[in-house]
């Protein structure tokens, strides 16, 4: 059972301020303070929203004959403008190469995408949109923009923001 911010009592919310400060005891009250099981929390919360939303992207991109998988690839693809290498998609979206390189190879095959010259660097091709691919991307920001307008309608933009800011600090923190 996790510990949620709200269930914390002041005392456990004044530690856990404290904690956040620096000010913080050495030995077990570390192992057992109030800001490592937010932390715990919200790793396991991550965990569960990242199942939802492939879910969601699976059941937004059926339609289309997609994957949640495959959507991922074109939209980074997308928004790279010039196409990128297989590990720079992997980079992207924390995966391994190879399971990146699988399904590039399986969308090159589809006509989805295309690998191309890289004048950056002999071995490394670059992964682009088929024209195919563009109208894919296409089709999908038909679905998923208003699906993203309406999940966040009750959310407001500063919300957001602060969350974006801690997910990419800590995918900062753990991206070695």
């Amino acid at each position: 059972m996790t510990t949620c911010w709200h269930k914390l009592d002041s005392e456990d919310r004044e530690q856990a301020q404290q904690d956040s400060s620096g000010s913080q005891e050495e030995g077990s009250n570390r192992v057992h303070s109030p800001k490592r099981m937010l932390f715990l929390d919200l790793v396991l919360s991550v965990f569960r929203l990242n199942g939802l939303l492939i879910a969601e992207g699976d059941a937004m991109t059926e339609k289309l004959g997609l994957t949640s998988a495959r959507w991922k690839v074109i939209g980074v693809i997308a928004l790279s403008n010039a196409g990128l290498t297989v590990p720079g998609i992997a980079r992207v979206l924390g995966q391994s190469r190879q399971a990146v390189q699988r399904i590039t190879d399986v969308m090159v095959s589809d006509g989805l995408l295309s690998y191309q010259r890289n004048p950056q660097h002999k071995r490394s091709v670059l992964v682009t949109l088929t024209e195919e691919g563009k109208s894919a991307y296409n089709s999908l920001r038909e679905v998923q923009d208003p699906w993203a307008v309406e999940n966040t309608e009750d959310i407001p933009i500063d919300e957001l923001d602060v969350t974006l800011r801690l997910v990419r600090r800590l995918i900062n923190k753990f991206d070695k």
